[in-house]
């Protein structure tokens, strides 16, 4: 039987049986998949360190009726420093299941799997703020599977900066300040947020995360992020609740 070669990163990984797991593999070609690791759970075997929960790597796959099934497998990466907190460990869980939920595939899974590798490394290695992380990943994934919000300027009037504006997150506009206040709405971004929200939404990859914000700003951010990205899901996701506990 002919089998596939792809890198992987593990969202999540199910036990089943005595050492067998289920696992739910990002993959840049394939996107989202299911995958069977027969006997990885055993120390001995050689799919065991490459098969674990957030590790990226080279998998041999063969194609079964309803699942793929792991013959072999490589580790490329392990984000040993995710699992140092448990703050980072929930919002690695919640960034994984936001990713599973949306099923990327093509060109979208290809720039997903990007992000959240990059998310990854930035919470393994303590490079940025949480919040920072979590509100770059649900802006920008978001924005890479079509639901980029209209951020350049007002709506009504064309306004592009200003000190306060008004994101609407179930429509993607924005309002200016003058204009949210015809509409009968409170502004939701200041200065710092608007400025980090487009940059998160429109630079390259590589310069996702090269932005400074203050914690006034950040917390605007935050809460403008989440709220979109939720809304627009199209269910809720399980490690929210938890994870609001750890980082309010």
């Amino acid at each position: 039987m002919d089998t596939i070669v792809t890198m992987g990163l593990v969202l999540r990984e199910t036990r089943y049986k005595e050492a067998d797991r289920i696992l739910t593999i990002l993959t840049p070609e394939l996107g989202v998949i299911s995958a069977s690791a027969p006997n990885s759970l055993r120390l001995k075997s050689k799919l065991f360190s490459a098969c674990g929960l957030f590790c990226y790597s080279e998998f041999v796959l063969v194609p079964g009726r309803n699942m793929y099934t792991v013959r072999e497998a490589s580790v490329n990466t392990i984000f040993h420093g995710v699992s140092s907190s448990i703050e980072g460990m929930s919002l690695a869980m919640y960034l994984a299941e936001m990713a599973a939920a949306l099923t990327p595939t093509g060109q979208e899974a290809e720039r997903e799997l990007r992000l959240l590798l990059n998310c990854l490394y930035m919470i393994s290695e303590n490079k940025a703020d949480l919040r920072v992380v979590k509100a770059v990943f649900e802006l920008r994934t978001m924005s890479e599977c079509g639901f980029m919000p209209q951020i350049v300027c007002c709506r009504d009037c064309s306004a592009y900066d200003g000190a306060a504006f008004y994101l609407d997150v179930q429509e993607g506009h924005l309002l200016c300040a003058d204009c949210a206040a015809k509409a009968g709405k409170t502004c939701n971004l200041d200065q710092g947020a608007l400025y980090a929200l487009r940059h998160i939404c429109l630079v390259d990859d590589k310069k996702i995360f090269a932005f400074k914000i203050s914690v006034g700003s950040l917390e605007k951010l935050s809460a403008v992020a989440e709220r979109y990205a939720l809304t627009h899901m199209d269910k809720p996701l399980k490690s929210y609740d938890f994870l609001k506990t750890l980082l309010p």
